[in-house]
């Protein structure tokens, strides 16, 4: 029984058997590759598949894996991104492709079985542009364990749809995303300018032509985040950035939900600055409400860190306090740094050498 959807243009439904074509870009992924196309080609799919892996410039051993599993398997089909950029990456992978229904998929995640079979269905329900599900994140180690346990929590990433929803419906935007091929042509495909976010830009402008972005919670995808703090807060610096670009750009078309990290940069600035001249003056008086936002800040992480979110032990909620600001303060810190300036050329630099997980 199709859903009752919001009224806009009703993207078009290829036959069922019309075939399916996965994008992933491709770098430094040696320890992910793998699993991460094993699980895309084991999709239960009616009709034919392909999977268009974009090669970026990887230093590890990921390019031989590449080859050495399209040489097993002709619904492989490599093309080069000596750019690095995942959009760049993605249109070039959708240029390649053959079939009417897009699948984009990371090589740092694993589509759960049933996946894909399910994104057509709820496409041809509600006969979206675009549809997306739950992003899982989870981890092997206990630091990559604790920022898994961020992403999964309304208090780490700010309660985004594919952060932990489970109400099907409109959306902003669609993790990863399985999408109609036609309408990605009629919109432009990614915006190659734009190296972070380039997913909700897209978005943005499906949802202007009319169409309808949907997120079905039944959708999961396992996604390995960060493996070190370095790391994390690169990457989170570059994420916030491009950001404040977005917002440069957009303006009221980004989620109030973007501007919580530069609110908390600006939170702080003022309690330091408060507790500097209360020092100086040995007093506290009304000034001291100015520390409040701060402090309401520290008992939502505690709050977090300790409850049931955090983690069973000790060890596990202590990483959990410590992700939680890492990824809070270096988002608002690129945010309020690119809404000054621009975004520029800035890059993921925790993308560029050695282990890494790309970014959703």
């Amino acid at each position: 029984m199709p859903l009752p959807t919001p009224g806009g243009r009703d993207a078009p439904v290829p036959p069922d058997d019309a075939g399916v074509s996965f994008v992933m870009p491709v770098l430094n992924e040696q320890r992910y590759l793998r699993r991460a196309v094993a699980s895309t080609l084991s999709q239960d799919v009616p009709g034919p598949v392909e999977l268009v892996l974009a090669l970026g410039p990887s230093t590890d051993a990921t390019d031989a894996i590449a080859r050495e599993l399209a040489d097993a398997d002709e619904r492989i089909v490599l093309v080069d991104n000596p750019a690095a950029d995942i959009p760049v990456g993605l249109n070039r992978a959708i240029r390649a492709s053959r079939y009417p229904t897009i699948v984009r998929v990371d090589a740092h995640s694993e589509l759960a079985p049933g996946y894909t079979r399910a994104a057509l269905a709820t496409l041809r329900r509600v006969r979206a542009a675009n549809v997306g599900g739950v992003m899982s994140a989870d981890g092997r180690s206990p630091f990559q364990r604790a920022v898994a346990r961020a992403y999964n929590s309304r208090v780490g990433l700010g309660g985004g749809a594919y952060h932990g929803g489970s109400v099907e419906g409109p959306a902003e935007s669609a993790y990863l995303g399985v999408m109609r091929r036609s309408v990605l042509d009629e919109v432009g495909l990614f915006d190659e300018s734009i190296r972070r976010g380039e997913d909700w830009e897209l978005n943005l402008r499906i949802r202007r032509a009319g169409y309808r972005v949907w997120f079905d919670p039944r959708l999961s995808v396992v996604y390995w985040p960060r493996e070190s703090w370095s790391r994390l807060v690169r990457q989170f610096r570059a994420t916030g950035a491009w950001r404040g670009e977005l917002v440069r750009r957009y303006g009221r078309g980004n989620s109030l939900r973007y501007f919580a990290p530069p609110a908390l940069l600006a939170a702080i600035a003022v309690s330091a600055g408060t507790a500097v001249a209360q020092a100086a003056r040995r007093r506290g008086g009304l000034a001291s409400l100015l520390h409040l936002p701060v402090a309401a800040y520290a008992a939502l992480i505690a709050i977090g860190a300790l409850g049931r979110g955090g983690g069973r032990g000790w060890r596990d909620k202590a990483w959990t306090a410590a992700v939680l600001p890492s990824m809070h303060v270096s988002w608002g810190l690129g945010f309020v740094w690119a809404l000054v300036r621009g975004a520029r050329d800035t890059v993921d630099t925790s993308r560029l050498d050695g282990r890494n997980t790309p970014l959703p």
